[in-house]
């Protein structure tokens, strides 16, 4: 009787600051700390004929260039890094790009969008939130408290945490292929979680580099923000799902942008959206009557949300509300308050 196909992880251990992790030949794991609940992001390093390919990079610190300088002055020290490969334009995977340009004098590769997304944000800086973003959190419900506590703040701006970007870079496509060392990567794009997110997938053996695309046992942020307060994330990451899915298999050693390699890919892909359309289902019925945005809190992560982690599940809660409104499942009025309510019709 055949056994049961689950995630499984080929390591248990976590690569140490500094030092590579040898996940296959030719393609060694680090791990880059961040300076928040999420306390890692990986990246990866691949062999390329007399140099080095990177896959992302962590943020712009100084704790992570010093990282870097450690990295290829001892364990992969007497070859040059000649190519940067980004999956996506979040800060924790883009955020040293454009010192590796400067520095290394690396070419950059990222899709089109994943860059103009990039150093779009790199250059809005702002000392207070814009009108903009304060009227789509109080159509989210965002409490009046909290609202009140961010207006007058300095907001994250995506260049405290990135490099700045200069111009020019080498576009990755859909579909194309990407020699890198002895290996041969078919890029398949993805999106949800970040627009046009790169995956590598090698098609010499079963090895895929997922980005945040896909992720052994968090469910990757889906969310919603000012710049398209009426994106469906949601969709398009199931869609996507779907789509990488078709190519997936269970012996795919797939090494993602945080947590653990593991295996068990089509399993988990499968496992990802059925976990979203529960969530779907739990919203419809809670939505019986009008709730905001920030209501569905509990319904959709099942505990409490601390404070650090107030922004990704309002952008979240949004994302999951805007499925349903989208496919014509809940209506959504605007209150007293200004903020939106949704029912199920």
């Amino acid at each position: 009787m055949g056994h049961e196909v689950t995630v499984h992880y080929p390591w248990d251990a976590t690569p140490e600051f500094a030092q590579p992790l040898k996940v296959a030949d030719g393609i060694f794991w680090f791990r880059v700390p961040l300076p928040m609940p999420l306390d890692h992001v990986n990246v990866y390093v691949l062999e390329d004929n007399n140099g080095w390919t990177v896959v992302d990079t962590g943020l712009s610190t100084k704790k992570t260039k010093e990282m870097w300088q450690r990295i290829f002055s001892g364990p992969l020290a007497g070859k040059k890094v000649h190519r940067l490969i980004v999956t996506h334009h979040h800060p924790d995977h883009v955020g040293l790009a454009g010192w590796f340009q400067k520095k290394y004098g690396v070419a950059l590769w990222m899709t089109r969008t994943a860059w103009l997304t990039a150093r779009m944000l790199c250059l809005d800086e702002q000392k207070i939130p814009p009108p903009e973003t304060l009227e789509f959190w109080r159509k989210a419900g965002m409490r009046s408290d909290i609202i009140e506590e961010r207006q007058g703040g300095k907001p994250f701006n995506f260049a405290d945490a990135v490099s700045a970007l200069p111009l020019g870079f080498r576009r990755i496509l859909d579909n194309e292929e990407i020699k890198i060392g002895d290996r041969i990567w078919k890029v398949r794009v993805g999106n949800g979680h970040a627009p046009e997110h790169a995956t590598l997938w090698s098609k010499a053996d079963d090895i895929v580099i997922a980005g945040d695309q896909i992720i052994s046992s968090i469910s990757p942020n889906l969310g919603v923000y000012a710049t398209e307060p009426n994106a469906n994330p949601v969709k398009e990451w199931i869609d996507s799902c779907h789509k990488l899915s078709a190519f997936a298999t269970d012996d795919h050693l797939t090494l993602s942008g945080h947590k653990l390699p593991f295996t068990g890919l089509k399993f988990r892909l499968n496992q990802m959206v059925e976990n979203h359309e529960l969530a779907l289902d739990r919203l419809i019925d809670f939505l019986e009557k009008p709730h905001t945005a920030e209501e569905c809190f509990g319904v959709l992560f099942g505990k409490s949300i601390q404070k650090s982690e107030y922004g990704l599940a309002l952008v979240e809660a949004v994302a999951h509300v805007n499925y349903l409104h989208l496919e014509g499942k809940i209506s959504r009025l605007v209150d007293k308050n200004g903020a939106y309510r949704y029912q199920r019709l």
